[in-house]
């Protein structure tokens, strides 16, 4: 934590504490959601950006009443281990006086605490390039409940500020709140967790989840309810609650289907009860006349023991009839089979947990009637709606109403001391029942019959009713049998039963999908720097072309499956990794990780096989706080910060800012350089390390991997055709860093050279990247340089093509919303190589106003000392690719830097020239 101060003691809320004409104090100027690492964590957080003014010259320790307050507030806080290290250690921190930003963010973390959202991570520090400014970031399991969390941080804590301090603009912070800002922190704390409620995973969700993660399974969330992908590409599987990809859609509606699963199993010679399915009650009387003792009744198909009547005789038989009939037409009578209801939960065809079941029930006390009694075991904290909570809450329906009234009991009536009273028939906990475990005390025998139910059927995760007086015998000997199959069987009586001991049964189904869990990632590639990402991504695609079935591609271009282009944008951001992870027929992903999706969300991953940094130049810069080049490598140090930890760091030994990330880089390094084994890559080899170098061999450059001291040969630069034969070295550059990335995932030598001969720079390889193209004598260059160091490696390959006579045109642009230095540095850097120039805006100016841009590159063309008759200004990007091909002669060279790349392409493809054109104009 850097330097800001806080100041507390207070009372009233920041917004009326204020004079109405003074400014806020503190106000929020930025939120961001980080979905993955980022410049501040590994970890996603939430982002607020708030301005302290004043505050930033008062400590908390300044404010007697603070501490104190806070903690009345709010006692976790006293938990709080802060950098301290232990409990207590942000009260003192407190005392010894802390910032601002620092108290709303352990308040944030533990609003979210104290309403069932377990987080423990925050973050603040200041923003060096704006005194007085700070980041404030908190963990969050629901991005939407950090951010109100936060919202209520800053107002609570605003509260306790003196009125001349306590003023707060929320701005940015974009969180609703049905609450003024007077509303105590009970309402803030219950508003929180009615949010979180609305958007929580149900506890079998949460508990597959969970043990997904424990495992480093990645888990994305794929809609609102429980649609869950677990793993990434190829390798993931999906699950809804209980429900996995490799769950039989034959099985579920077998199972749905009682009458048919009840035949299947008696077919199989496994115990189940004898019965019929009717459609009327004159039937029903008819086949219940078949059956000796007790029977049940119930619907073909419902679930949560929806319409099921027990313990059904000749005089019950019309109510119970009428019950079903209310979910469903085809009704079961069947025979009801002797003992207590136990649940058998088989993952894989192998028994992992028992649950004995007990109906919905309270216990008599000789004073309370039956509703006051459901009313106190309502109270239990783990009682909840539906299956939010360990148990769900009793309620008096008419199915309970009518439990009662076979008891001789109403909800008025006053039980007996110690007498129990059902609730209902059935013992389905989404009912109010109740489960002990009893896992151990089941008797092999009856394992064994469970299991061969679940093969029948054909369920890969099954619940199975089973009845029994006694579990722990056989149930041959003991009568009973298995009287339901569920699909999507829930968790939560195994995973906190009422009694005996909880078991972990989301473990065996996690096991179950993924075995092994590094199975459920397939290899990933980021790619980042300031010049040839999009080369480089391409690159390495083509050469994964060469050993993997499907290859996934984002960059500036679009999405590409293989060699086909899926969607065409700027596709260099998380959202489109996140794409291309999702889609299941991808076998390894290559993304192309831009500056811009860094800063805005993080990277779309949580981890990647390899990082690679290409290079740090001058771009970008003033824009959302990357002022200076050390802070744009900041940002592009985050790729491989992320590298997993047997991975690969990809570093260019021959960039300054990129050598000096090797101090935070992850996995072992590989190094690349045109340099050969300079001194850094000579002594990293020596070392035993990995390094891909440029070096002669015979007559030739090549590229050639060192495995420590072992050296091989991959191809020589003349058999790379993107490289031009050595003329354009800034695609040697790429190829040798591609070849480290491939080298990193393991990818043979072989392969890697036959990839890089298949790489051209063709339109159709790799748009807007050196596609060269003959139109009527003139050479037409189409290259997205776009910044002073790509347009210098650019002249440099130019200056290849210099021969006595030709003229060299170039058409460029530069974003509006870069400063005005660079606007007028690229005009003049463009003035040194070209004999003309075609200046243009960018279609949306970036909030310039038509015509700053190109007067502000024409005044620094001017002076780096080109005539003003051999600059031309046109606005339309179109329109000034057609002029510039005009302007050419025969043995010219025309080089466009594109932002439509497509429409350039098109206008080049398809040009004729305005009139014949001689050898000689």
């Amino acid at each position: 934590m850097d330097a800001l101060l806080l100041d507390p003691s207070s009372i009233e809320t920041s917004r009326d504490g204020a004079p109405a004409s003074s400014p806020p104090v503190v106000k929020v100027v930025e939120r961001s959601v980080y979905r993955g690492p980022n410049i501040h964590s590994l970890r996603a957080m939430v982002r607020v950006r708030v301005e302290i003014g004043p505050l930033e010259l008062h400590p908390a320790s300044a404010q007697p009443g603070l501490t104190d307050g806070l903690l009345a507030l709010l006692p976790g806080l006293a938990l709080h281990h802060c950098s301290k290290g232990r409990p207590g250690g942000f009260v003192e921190r407190l005392r010894e006086g802390t910032w601002y930003g620092h108290v709303v963010e352990h308040v944030a973390l533990e609003l979210q605490v104290q309403a069932g959202t377990p987080v423990s991570r925050g973050k603040t520090r200041s923003v060096r390039s704006r005194p007085g400014t700070y980041d404030i970031l908190v963990e969050y399991r629901d991005e939407n409940v950090a951010l109100l969390a936060l919202r209520h941080a800053l107002v609570l804590t605003s509260r306790l500020l003196p009125a001349e301090l306590g003023s707060l603009d929320l701005g940015q912070l974009v969180a609703t709140s049905s609450l003024d800002d007077r509303a105590a922190v009970g309402d803030m704390i219950a508003e929180i967790a009615a949010l979180a409620r609305r958007t929580a995973f149900g506890p079998s969700t949460q508990a597959l989840v969970d043990a997904a993660r424990r495992r480093g399974i990645p888990v994305t969330r794929l809609d609102e309810q429980s649609l869950v992908q677990l793993g990434f590409g190829s390798r993931q599987h999906k699950i809804r609650a209980s429900i996995t990809g490799n769950t039989s859609h034959i099985a579920v509606e077998t199972a749905g289907n009682k009458q048919l699963t009840r035949q299947l199993l008696l077919d199989a010679a496994l115990p189940a009860p004898r019965g019929v399915v009717v459609r009327s009650l004159d039937q029903a009387r008819a086949q219940a006349r078949r059956f000796r003792g007790p029977l049940v009744v119930k619907p073909v198909s419902a679930n949560h023991g929806r319409g099921v009547t027990l313990n059904v005789d000749a005089n019950s038989l019309p109510s119970a009839f009428a019950t079903a009939r209310a979910h469903g037409t085809r009704i079961i009578i069947e025979e009801q089979l002797p003992g207590e209801d136990h649940r058998f939960l088989v993952v894989g065809g192998r028994v992992v947990a028992v649950a004995r079941r007990r109906p919905a029930s309270v216990i008599g006390d000789g004073i309370a009637d039956v509703a006051t009694l459901v009313a106190r075991a309502n109270d239990d904290p783990r009682r909840g709606s539906g299956h939010e909570n360990v148990l769900t809450r009793l309620v008096i329906d008419d199915a309970a109403t009518a439990v009662l009234a076979a008891q001789g009991l109403a909800p008025g009536s006053v039980p007996s001391r110690g007498l129990p009273v059902r609730l209902r028939d059935t013992a389905n906990l989404s009912t109010g029942g109740t489960a002990e475990d009893c896992t151990d005390d089941v008797h092999p025998d009856n394992i064994f019959v469970v299991e061969q139910a679940a093969a029948t059927i054909g369920l890969d995760v099954a619940g199975i009713d089973f009845l029994s007086p006694d579990i722990a015998r056989p149930v041959a000997e003991t009568g009973g049998g298995i009287v339901e199959i569920n699909a999507a069987p829930g968790l939560r009586m195994h995973l906190a039963p009422s009694s005996g001991t909880p078991r972990d049964v989301a473990a065996p189904i996690v096991d179950h999908l993924f075995p092994r869990p590094r199975d459920s990632r397939i290899p990933i590639v980021a790619i980042t720097g300031t010049n040839g990402k999009s080369t480089t991504a391409r690159m390495v695609a083509r050469i994964l072309r060469e050993t993997v079935r499907t290859v996934g591609l984002t960059s500036t271009s679009g999405i590409y499956i293989n060699e086909r282009l899926i969607r065409s944008a700027d596709a260099s951001g998380p959202k489109s990794a996140r794409q291309i992870l999702a889609n299941p027929t991808v076998d390894v992903a290559v993304f192309e990780t831009a500056r811009g999706g860094i800063l805005r969300e993080g990277l779309g991953f949580d981890r990647c096989d390899v990082g690679c940094v290409l290079n740090v130049t001058e771009d970008h810069l003033g824009l959302k706080g990357i002022d200076t080049v050390d802070d744009l490598a900041n940002v592009k140090s985050v790729v491989i910060e992320a590298v997993k930890r047997r991975g690969v760091s990809v570093l260019n030994a021959d960039d300054a800012r990129t050598r000096r990330m090797r101090r935070h880089a992850r996995g072992r390094i590989c190094w690349f350089s045109m340099h050969g084994l300079q001194q850094l890559v000579a002594d990293h080899v020596t070392a035993g390390g990995d390094a891909v170098v440029l070096e002669a061999d015979g007559e030739k450059d090549a590229i050639v991997i060192y495995r420590g001291r072992d050296r091989t040969l991959v191809t020589t630069v003349d058999h790379v055709p993107a490289t031009q034969k050595g003329a354009a070295g800034f695609n040697v550059e790429n190829a040798l860093a591609a070849t480290a990335i491939a080298a990193g995932l393991g990818v043979a030598v072989d392969a890697i050279a036959t990839g890089l001969a298949g790489f051209t720079t063709s339109y159709e390889d790799s748009p807007g990247r050196l596609n060269i193209i003959d139109r009527y004598g003139v050479t037409v260059i189409v290259d997205y340089a776009h910044n002073p160091a790509a347009v210098t490696a650019l002249g440099k390959f130019l200056a290849t093509l210099r021969q006595p006579g030709r003229r060299f045109i170039g058409t460029y642009s530069v974003p509006g919303d870069r400063r005005d230095e660079d606007l007028i540095g690229m005009g003049t850097l463009a003035a040194s190589l070209f004999d003309e120039l075609v200046f243009r805006e960018t279609p949306d100016g970036r909030g310039r106003p038509r015509g700053e841009i190109n007067a502000l590159m024409s005044s620094g063309a001017i002076a780096g000392g080109m005539a003003e008759s051999r600059i031309h200004r046109i606005v339309e990007e179109g329109a000034a690719t057609l002029f510039a091909l005009n302007l050419a002669r025969p043995g010219d060279v025309v080089v466009i830097s594109p932002t439509q790349i497509d429409l350039v392409w098109e206008l080049v493809s398809d040009f004729t020239p305005a009139r014949p054109r001689a050898d000689h104009d």
